[in-house]
């Protein structure tokens, strides 16, 4: 696959520096620009916008929303990758992106795929990546404990800083001695505000704990400021344990114990692996959704896994993490109502063994987003 690149409770933070309210009286209006992208992006997305027009059937939420081309096939019929005025309208128009997947061999440098998803995240400063992982059903799972061991918690991955940002050089190219560097932003306000995040979700959503992971061993500098940055606003929560640890000694744990976390803060590089093995341990990347947020500003949504081009048109793809980021969305955006009926759709659809392969089902991408739809607007 070409990568693309991420619950129950209260849903989404707002920080309590934020300015934002809610400016909606029910029923709900939700803007939401459709972005389904390369591969099997627009499969899923389709099968996610069926599932948000049942909620409007159900009378649970009103909704409008608006395709824009932009992905492969577009960039190769007019050069263009994401124009100044498509981004403005996703940035000014609508209340919320849901993007499918972006990735297509026939573009070998990934130009499109990094100024959609990339510059999007960036323009936009979707500083967090919020990935949800939450063991739906025992047998999904690869690990022995499953069955009695409860799997659910979040990561807080930074989105606008670290390794991600492009910073480097090289140095005498294609000579012997070539050197590559990649630098590593982090900033106080960056840091800061990504881990007070994790930690107002914690309050808000009724967890105990929250765990930075780093390699403050390793990489001083940059983690070093992490660790004084996660100690100082930790002291404001009194409420809410909170633990440092070695991102390999972390990673070791959610295999061993993946049950002794509930809220997980890290940087880019690092909340990129650990959110990819969290979606592992519940069942994989066909049921991983995430958001990438400005809390109260700007908000985009995606499954996470890849555009998977080796299998578009097969019906094998698993529309479920497309279907579970509407619920992020719809949570969000205020219709908690909608959100739990979508969740609780997937979780019956699951249970009762309507899956696509990848999850040891044998129904389509069709027949499983129909029949959560079904469950959805039937309530």
């Amino acid at each position: 696959m070409l990568e693309a690149g991420d619950p129950e409770g209260a849903g989404l933070f707002f920080p309590s520096n934020s300015n934002w309210e809610p400016l909606r009286d029910d029923p709900l209006m939700i803007r939401i620009a459709l972005v389904p992208g390369d591969g099997v992006g627009p499969e899923v997305v389709r099968e996610a916008e069926r599932v948000l027009e049942s909620c409007v059937r159900a009378g649970l939420v009103e909704i409008h929303t608006e395709v824009f081309p932009h992905g492969a096939d577009h960039y190769l019929s007019t050069g263009e990758t994401l124009s100044e005025e498509s981004f403005a309208r996703l940035r000014d128009g609508f209340d919320a992106i849901l993007l499918g997947a972006v990735g297509d061999p026939r573009v070998p440098d990934g130009r499109h795929a990094r100024d959609i998803l990339l510059g999007l995240r960036f323009r936009l400063d979707l500083y967090i990546n919020f990935r949800p992982a939450r063991l739906r059903l025992a047998e999904l799972s690869p690990l022995r404990s499953a069955d009695h061991t409860p799997i659910d918690f979040v990561i807080f991955r930074e989105n606008t800083e670290g390794l991600y940002t492009g910073a480097g050089r090289i140095e005498a190219a294609g000579t012997p001695a070539e050197r590559a560097v990649s630098e590593a932003i982090a900033t106080r306000p960056g840091v800061d505000r990504i881990v007070r995040a994790a930690f107002e979700h914690a309050r808000s959503d009724g967890r105990s704990k929250v765990t930075l992971g780093d390699k403050a061993n390793a990489v001083p500098h940059v983690y070093g400021l992490w660790r004084r940055v996660f100690a100082e606003v930790a002291s404001e929560y009194e409420d809410i344990e909170a633990e440092t640890m070695y991102v390999d000694a972390l990673a070791m744990q959610l295999v061993r114990a993946p049950g002794r976390f509930e809220v997980i803060v890290t940087s880019n590089l690092l909340g990129d692996i650990l959110s990819d093995l969290a979606a592992e341990l519940v069942g994989g990347m066909g049921l991983a959704p995430s958001a990438n947020l400005n809390p109260g500003v700007h908000a985009l949504y995606e499954p996470v896994h890849g555009s998977a081009p080796d299998i578009v048109g097969t019906g094998a793809a698993n529309p479920m993490a497309a279907i579970l980021s509407t619920a992020l969305l719809l949570r969000d955006e205020g219709s908690s109502e909608a959100a739990d009926r979508v969740e609780e759709a997937v979780d019956e659809a699951l249970r009762a063994g309507i899956r696509t392969p990848d999850v040891g089902g044998t129904r389509t991408t069709d027949e499983v987003g129909a029949w959560i739809a079904h469950r959805v607007e039937a309530g």
